[in-house]
């Protein structure tokens, strides 16, 4: 299991991220908006759409902010135009880095990338350096101590999963991109509670990391997360659940 899962994990748990939730509504509005404008603003018919419009409740963002980014999108009126960028690099001790950014201006988010990185022990490469390592899959996240394993085992699988892995604290259930949802609201109609499902780019292999260099790449993540370009971090390091804890 990634370590930016667990990671993600405990972050949800303790709540930190609430004190970023204005920052986190800006870039969800910004990826419903860029999704309804490339694809029409029926989410029936535009699955990206329907992702992002999801993601935006898991994470608390009101109806109305929903609509009004994709009634922005749909209009195709003027405005802003967003493209999105993908940066790749190195973080202490060579894990790999891989990082979705939308932006109205490619040279000011390539600075702030490689500026980010510079700073806090890592390094941008070129174009392919990483993405190799990383595939697109469906991730939900579900703590061991709110589920049964054997329920969770036979209501994912039987809804489409490839693969369900257990952790000291946490259950990750795999799909394919095109079965997530149907697992989704599978897990839902069982009353299966979740602390994370998305869509990500999960590593084939992963690096293990101690405390020194665990801290240095948490720092590189956050960082990369806080920049408001970027929608998205995905990194193939692993955490042991001790140091997770010490370091959250």
């Amino acid at each position: 299991m990634s370590g930016h899962s667990k990671w993600s994990s405990i972050k949800h748990k303790k709540g930190a991220a609430d004190a970023k939730r204005g920052q986190l509504f800006s870039k969800l509005s910004r990826a419903i908006t860029v999704a309804a404008k490339e694809g029409g603003g029926d989410p029936s018919a535009n699955a990206t759409l329907t992702t992002a419009i999801q993601k935006a409740k898991d994470n608390s963002m009101p109806k109305d902010n929903i609509e009004r980014a994709i009634a922005k999108g749909a209009g195709g009126g003027e405005g802003e135009v967003y493209e999105t960028v993908i940066y790749e690099g190195y973080g202490p001790n060579g894990v790999a880095v891989l990082v979705e950014a939308m932006t109205d201006n490619r040279n000011r988010t390539a600075a702030d990338v490689r500026n980010i990185f510079n700073r806090t022990s890592g390094k941008l490469g070129e174009t392919g350096t990483v993405a190799w390592i990383f595939e697109r899959k469906g991730s939900v996240v579900v703590d061991v101590a709110t589920a049964d394993e054997d329920t969770l085992m036979t209501v994912a699988l039987e809804a489409g999963a490839e693969d369900v892995t257990q952790d000291e604290q946490i259950y990750e259930i795999v799909t394919d991109p095109a079965d997530f949802m149907a697992v989704r609201q599978a897990l839902e109609a069982a009353g299966i509670v979740f602390t994370s499902a998305e869509l990500a780019m999960l590593p084939k292999t992963t690096v293990q990391l101690e405390m020194s260099d665990a801290k240095k790449m948490l720092r590189l993540i956050d960082a990369l997360e806080e920049c408001e370009d970027v929608q998205e971090v995905h990194a193939n390091f692993d955490i042991s659940e001790e140091i997770l804890e010490a370091l959250a």
